[in-house]
């Protein structure tokens, strides 16, 4: 028996979920659902269109896909991630592929020993990941991490998909504002690991009800590789 009780993306125990072991109870992965061994098509676009620049923090790096692509293309990139296992990964790929990244385990929500180092932050899928309490901290953590004029790159799932998830524009506003000036908040999506028929699997196989994930995965888009996408918001901002 286990506690049927919702869930929150702050209660998972991401490093179990890296090691394969159970995310909480009632609930494994199949696979790493935001790992398909790439970086974040949203990224990607970012770095095309010359958003990226100086020395770069990926917070909440997961696996290094993001890091690493970036680090390919001649960033000074560090990975972050409270995860041990998920940096050990990361670190591994890099070292497999010859590239040039930092990767440290850290609470993305203090960032000690990283005060006024970098000039732009990704975060893909991080902070929907934090409860009300670490958003805030996360802002001003991150304030304190960046130097004057920094920018903040973030992706997040939005409250175009129901359940326990999503994140509203108005809860972005309220808990960045005070440390960084929001240029834009648009609407994006958010390439996973899951096909829809993985995600039909996954949902009959684990207790993903519990996590707010209570949509009917054929009502949710695909990208060429037949990958499932949430819908998402992209956020651009400047440290206050």
């Amino acid at each position: 028996m286990h506690d049927d009780s919702p869930v929150a993306l702050s209660d998972i125990d991401f490093d179990q979920v890296y090691a394969g072991g159970e995310a909480f109870a009632g609930m494994r992965f199949e696979r790493v659902p935001w790992d398909f061994g790439g970086p974040q098509p949203a990224v990607v676009e970012l770095e095309a269109a010359g958003e990226i620049s100086g020395a770069v923090l990926d917070a909440g790096c997961g696996l290094g896909e993001n890091a690493l692509f970036l680090a390919a293309r001649g960033y000074h990139v560090t990975g972050v991630d409270a995860a041990s296992g998920a940096v050990e990964q990361a670190r591994a790929r890099a070292a497999e592929r010859g590239l040039d990244a930092e990767f440290a385990v850290a609470d993305a929500t203090r960032l000690d020993g990283f005060e006024s180092r970098f000039d732009t932050v990704v975060d893909s899928a991080l902070y929907h990941c934090l409860d009300s309490v670490q958003r805030t901290a996360y802002s001003a953590a991150l304030h304190r991490a960046t130097a004057p004029g920094a920018r903040l790159h973030l992706v997040c799932f939005s409250d175009a998909i129901p359940g326990t998830l999503p994140v509203t524009k108005d809860d972005l506003r309220a808990h960045l504002g005070g440390h960084w000036n929001i240029d834009r908040i648009d609407e994006t999506r958010y390439s996973t690991a899951f096909t829809r028929e993985l995600l039909r699997r996954q949902r009959a196989e684990s207790d993903l009800d519990r996590l707010g994930v209570t949509f009917d995965p054929d009502a949710l888009d695909v990208d060429e590789r037949d990958r499932v996408l949430i819908p998402a918001w992209r956020l651009r901002a400047v440290r206050a």
